[in-house]
């Protein structure tokens, strides 16, 4: 073999990355354990802070390194919020009232539910043919967008405008849900842009358990607020008085002229009292660390407020006080209470800081500044908004070199500006976004021509972070959620069980299954290539960061089958020249050469699959394909030059030189058959016609069982206590969602675990409708008697089953659903159309290529057809969503691996017999590559049922497909392709089966 120098160091290099890459697992997972065994939150994130992996990567290095888990392993949530580019341009033009103008956004809206089209070429298009003679910059005029348009401005500047003024806004958006997931403390979340998707954010947050919570934090808007403040020493008197009423168990009666004064005599007490944090000539030093928690409760006691909160001293400008994160909850417990409100002035407003102070150094961390705001207007709204912004850029400052920004406004901001700096001279001015305090630095002197700078306690990260909000200030329109999926944790336990016990049972299984077939070395050879796939697909699997998923698990498994493949293509050559009489080097050398082109086109006929997989397919689609990809390559690789380095080592060293690559089972199996395939064409032809006109039938009359990502809606997963019949269920929805799209499927065969769902309200854009359509599900199934929980709180949980819970749940809005069924038709469609032409490249003869995607159509519509009859007859839903559609694509790309392995021999053979009659020829070549189908198919099986039974509920349906199309695909190749093939080529197909053939 040449180039083996290239074949050992891409091994080795491969081998030395996956080790170093899988390591940070183990690192993660021993690092936890040493953080586990200390009881206080504190001291553990202080540990895992302190550590060095290899004396490089911090714990979040290794955390964002290792492998992880995907939501239906691991549990959590995965959203798609969309950015309502309506919204956006509604806001642009200062909402008007125009008639024209209203009615454009009306036609707009209704017409791109339906319209590829994006939203602003609607809307000019609409507003042109309601306003004729009328200019875009009439509307769009506005002091919002003062700079950018003028009434001079042309169309197409007022559409540059609003195009950018719409990507601002997402681009602002994607940076407010990153710092709030971040905030909210997810590890390893997954948050992107979807491509070809405009205003859509997809967003993946292992591990998080209150749904609810995270729904409003995602959906609620961005503000960027420009704040007037307190100084600290005309606030902390109040918060020390505050701590004094609490102390006193609210007894105080102080009248409110009076405050002022107790609030002084409260200051002077608890001077002499030692509080958590302390501060010397204004400047913090460490804290003392109270070991004895009798004693914090005891100074708590004394002083509820102040022993969490450290107050500080005059000359702090905005800043009151500090205090540890893990005491922020309790704190706004109490300055937000009633009697708080009593005691404090009502124009203040205690905010706290969005990152933790530096000012303690590395000796304390997680500490926070709670800042007091002055609020000057009658309406509740901060002096100035971040609407005013029109630029901002991370620079660093000149003098002191650390990062900072420096933003421009308009000319109203920056009067506004102006007047608002020169009214406080020697205060702070807060600088606040979500009602987080990101600075608030002095105001020296009177800033005039709308140019700032704003410096913090920032890292360069930050300063690009903050200028990007800066430059689209509020969000436009807030985010809604349109595709929701919730998986409970000890559902993703199951999973992760389910999906390890398939993925070891299918490799034993073939791992007996080639040594049966191909004696013990040739056997085991496969199957440390096999060993060698996996821990290479792991390996890279993780170098990119990817998520593992129980759709990349089915991958991984599938992969397994495209690697047996391939052995089985080199090992079934070999055996035919060692037949022909060759040595066994020279076999083994002409095997592996013989077997290449087929092995090379098998394998990027599935890798266009894939890819088109991954282009067009999103969630565990695209989980499945990343991992088929991963596996496909290293297949390959292992299969095609490990192995064959293995044998000529051995064999260069006279050793294997009488191996045999069979066994008492498999010498003789399926070895000089003679069947006249291409003679049965007539009967293979009307058998396939039937099925095509019962399959069209079945999908005109019954349909498929369209799932909520082609229909849009909600489902719900509820776990009961007993078993329930799915119509049980489906009788009392409408008592829950009257006048709504209702079903309820069951999951498995105890009716334990049944599916419910609905169409309630999916237009509906309110963050509060989730939380609405939880509750009167529950309601309904409480009121029935079929579960017992006491709260919906708990009837949501999916950790509190006992009682009947909501284990997982999901929502497809009707946009997102429009779109599933668009890239479904397209993505089939193009793999189709690709396929083609490859064929017809590779094989230069168009014949080939109109067999191989007949039958590959045959192959998907079969597919199709099954689960339309099949409908409801089955032990497990034949739904249709995106994973199926992942499986008609599979199907695809794994059905013409059998086509290009017969259309390659028949392309052989006629250079080697270029005189012999074709249909003997076809007949022989099918013949030839007879056993190679039947042992790539039976492993193939294997796995595949491994998946059905054992691999969990939400795989499937996957699986199943992916059965039928192993069998049907295998058929289509001998009885569909190659006539089809032979008749495309003008030849007449004889009916051989009685007469002998001629020589």
């Amino acid at each position: 073999m040449q180039n083996k120098g290239i074949v050992i160091f891409t091994a080795v290099m491969l081998t030395l990355a996956s080790i170093f890459y899988l390591s940070f697992s183990g690192a993660t997972r021993y690092y936890d354990a040493q953080a586990a065994k200390l009881d206080d939150p504190i001291a553990q994130q202080d540990y895992k802070d302190s550590v060095k992996y290899l004396g490089i990567y911090s714990y979040q290095k290794c955390l964002e390194t290792q492998i992880g888990l995907g939501l239906d392993l691991k549990g959590g949530m995965n959203v798609i919020l969309e950015i309502s580019v309506p919204d956006v341009v509604d806001n642009l033009a200062d909402h008007k009232t125009d008639a024209a103008y209203t009615k454009s956004m009306k036609e707009a809206r209704t017409e791109e539910e339906t319209s590829q089209s994006d939203f602003i070429t609607l809307f000019i298009k609409a507003y042109h043919k309601n306003a004729p003679g009328h200019h875009l910059a009439e509307i769009f005029a506005t002091q919002q967008l003062q700079g950018k348009v003028s009434p001079q401005s042309s169309d197409s500047e007022v559409e540059k405008v609003l195009r950018s003024e719409v990507q601002l806004a997402i681009d602002n958006s994607f940076n407010v849900v990153r710092n709030r997931i971040d905030k909210f403390g997810v590890v390893q979340p997954n948050i992107q842009k979807l491509e070809g998707q405009a205003g859509r954010i997809m967003v993946e947050m292992p591990g998080v358990k209150e749904p609810e919570r995270m729904r409003k934090l995602l959906q609620g808007s961005a503000n960027l607020e420009f704040w007037e403040t307190y100084n600290s020493d005309e606030i902390v008197p109040y918060l020390i008085q505050i701590d004094q009423h609490l102390a006193n168990n609210g007894a105080d009666t102080t009248a409110v002229k009076e405050k002022k004064a107790a609030a002084d005599k409260a200051a002077a007490k608890a001077a002499a009292d030692k509080p958590k944090f302390q501060l010397k000539d204004n400047d913090a030093k460490k804290p003392a660390k109270l070991n004895d928690e009798a004693q914090v409760e005891a100074l708590k006691k004394q002083h509820p407020l102040t022993a969490m909160l450290q107050t500080t001293g005059n000359g702090q400008l905005s800043l009151v006080g500090f205090a540890s994160v893990r005491d922020t909850a309790a704190i706004d417990k109490i300055i937000y209470s009633a009697a708080a409100k009593q005691i404090l002035p009502s124009d203040v407003k205690l905010l706290w800081s969005a990152t933790p102070t530096d000012m303690y150094g590395e000796q304390v961390k997680n500490v926070f500044e709670l800042h007091a705001i002055k609020v000057t207007s009658t309406s509740g709204r901060a002096p100035l908004e971040g609407d005013v912004v029109t630029d901002a850029s991370d620079e660093f400052n000149h003098m002191t070199g650390a990062p900072e920004v420096s933003m421009k406004m308009n000319p109203e901001g920056a009067r506004r500006w102006a007047a608002l700096t020169k009214a406080n001279v020697g205060k702070a001015i807060a600088i606040v976004l979500d009602n987080a305090v990101y600075s608030a630095p002095r105001v020296n002197s009177e800033i005039d021509g709308g140019q700032s700078s704003i410096s913090g306690n920032f890292t360069v990260e930050m300063t690009k972070d903050l200028a990007n909000t800066l430059k689209s200030g509020r969000m436009p329109a807030p985010a809604r959620i349109v595709q929701e999926e919730v998986v409970g944790p000890t559902l993703g336990a199951q999973s992760i069980q389910q999906g390890i016990i398939s993925f070891v049972i299918a490799f034993v299984l073939l791992i007996v299954y080639m040594v049966m077939m191909y004696n013990f070395i040739p056997g085991m050879i496969a199957n440390c290539a096999l060993v060698i796939n996996v821990f290479f697909t792991l390996g890279i699997l993780t170098s990119f960061q990817a998520a593992l998923t129980m759709s990349g698990i089915a991958g991984m498994v599938l992969s397994l089958g495209t690697a047996v493949d391939a052995n089985v293509l080199i090992y079934e050559r070999i055996k035919e020249e060692l037949r022909a009489g060759k040595m066994m080097k020279e076999a083994i050398k002409a095997g592996y050469s013989n077997a290449f082109s087929a092995i090379f086109d098998s394998n990027l006929t599935s890798l266009i699959t894939g890819v088109i997989l991954l282009a067009f397919g999103t969630g565990p689609i695209q989980g499945f394909a990343t991992t088929w990809i991963i596996g496909i390559f290293c297949s390959f690789f292992t299969a095609v030059f490990l192995t064959r380095l293995v044998y000529e080592r051995q064999l260069n060293h006279d050793k294997w030189t009488s191996l045999k690559f069979w066994t008492p089972i498999s010498k003789n199996l399926v070895q000089g058959t003679n069947f006249k395939f291409m003679s049965m064409y007539k009967l293979t032809f009307i058998i396939a016609g039937a099925a095509v006109v019962i399959f069209g039938a079945s999908l005109g009359v019954r349909g498929l069982d369209k799932s909520i990502d082609f229909t849009g809606g909600r489902n719900y997963v509820v776990q009961f206590e007993k078993s329930i019949e799915p119509e049980q269920v489906r009788e009392i929805l409408d008592q829950a969602f009257p006048g709504c799209t209702n079903s309820a499927l069951s999951l498995g065969t105890d009716n334990k675990t049944i599916r419910i769902s609905t169409n309630y309200k999916i237009e509906s854009n309110s963050p509060t409708v989730d939380d609405e359509a939880e509750t009167m599900l529950y309601k309904t199934l409480k009121a029935n008697g079929l579960v017992s929980q006491t709260s919906v709180k708990d009837f949501k949980n999916p950790d509190i089953r006992q009682g009947g819970s909501i284990i997982s749940s999901s929502k497809v809005g009707p946009s997102v659903a429009k779109d599933v069924t668009n890239g479904a038709f397209i993505s089939v469609g193009i793999a189709l159309v690709a396929i083609f032409l490859y064929i017809l490249l590779r094989f230069r003869n168009l014949a080939f290529s109109v067999g191989s995607t007949v039958a590959l159509a045959f192959d998907a519509l079969t597919v199709i057809g099954l689960f339309s009859v099949l409908k409801g007859m089955l032990p497990f839903s034949l739904e249709v969503d995106q994973t199926f559609i992942g499986a008609v694509l599979t199907v695809i790309g794994y059905s013409i691996n059998d086509k290009v392995v017969v259309f390659d021999r028949i392309r052989e053979n006629l250079k080697l017999h270029p005189k012999q009659d074709y249909q003997i020829l076809f007949n022989n070549s099918i013949n030839q590559t007879l056993a190679r189908t039947i042992n790539t198919s039976v492993s193939t099986l294997i796995v595949l049922l491994c998946i059905l039974f054992l691999g969990g509920k939400s795989i499937q349906p996957f699986a199943f497909a992916m059965t039928l199309g192993v069998v049907f695909g295998t058929l289509s190749s001998i009885f569909i392709a190659s006539p089809i093939a032979y008749l495309t080529l003008g030849r007449k197909i004889r009916d051989r089966r009685i007469e002998a053939d001629p020589e």
